[in-house]
């Protein structure tokens, strides 16, 4: 199976991050890809963190959720869209919400981000959770590639990368491709995200895609970027540094096996 992940550059003007969307999953359906995602806040990188709020729309209604159904449906791709806000039972707060989209533009599932980042080395300082609500249900579902295999796909984003428990629960429901939409920042991406994601890869022989903003944002914001494609041993299929691109890479369920097999590591597990 094909799998695209997409890097962009998002800013404050959602209308101008749909259409650099748009263009970047167009580009992903021409390649051959029959899975695209999309990184962490695709539809919005503000000013601050309370833009959100003003952008939130409830599950299965509003235009965000409708630009990633059309774009589905249209273009013939599963869509990973990355995060947008979602309604939370505080109106002060949001999900941050990854939706999968068939190609026949349907939502078949949400996951709602479990782990909100806090940050602070004294120059630059963030926390996810003065805006975000934290989901608490690990989320999977199941797609069928044109050659007629069925992929088990498990749901993360970001700060959850650190949390390796949650991954483990996805190997033990038998995931073969984890996805990983991202806007992780430069000073931490430039030590620890390649590293995590490879080690996500190979603890749990899975396939990882991640999708990552990329580049300085209007807002001052600058985001590491390296959206990725990483197989059951930890090997980089293809990777962008930074800017606005698609990454893509095909994924084959025979290696995913052969590893699998000849070192079956999920297998001798204690704890």
């Amino acid at each position: 199976m094909k799998v695209a992940t997409v890097q962009m550059v998002s800013t404050a003007d959602v209308n101008a991050n749909l259409r650099q969307a748009r263009a970047l999953l167009e580009e992903a359906a021409e390649t051959g890809a029959e899975l695209a995602v999309l990184p962490e806040y695709f539809c919005l990188i503000g000013h601050s963190d309370a833009d959100k709020l003003a952008i939130r729309e409830p599950f299965g209604v509003g235009p965000l959720q409708t630009f990633l159904a059309e774009a589905a449906h249209t273009l013939g791709l599963w869509i990973v869209g990355g995060t947008l806000p979602l309604t939370a039972p505080q109106d002060d707060r949001v999900y941050n919400s990854s939706l999968a989209f068939n190609p026949q533009g349907q939502c078949v599932a949400r996951y709602d981000k479990i782990h909100l980042f806090r940050f602070d080395n004294g120059r630059e300082a963030y926390d996810e959770s003065r805006v975000l609500a934290a989901g608490s249900t690990p989320t999977t579902f199941s797609l069928a590639s044109r050659d007629g295999h069925l992929w088990q796909i498990g749901l993360s984003v970001c700060y959850d990368l650190r949390f390796p428990e949650l991954y483990r629960h996805y190997a033990t429901q038998g995931v073969d491709l984890i996805l990983v939409p991202s806007a992780f920042t430069y000073t931490t991406g430039a030590v620890h995200w390649e590293v995590l994601l490879r080690a996500r890869a190979i603890e749990n022989l899975a396939f990882v895609a991640a999708a990552a903003q990329g580049g300085t944002h209007p807002n001052g914001r600058r985001t590491w970027g390296q959206s990725v494609l990483i197989d059951p041993w930890g090997q980089v299929l293809a990777q962008r540094a930074q800017e606005p691109g698609v990454v893509c890479a095909e994924l084959d369920c025979g290696q995913l096996a052969h590893h699998r097999t000849q070192l079956p590591a999920l297998q001798h597990r204690i704890l």
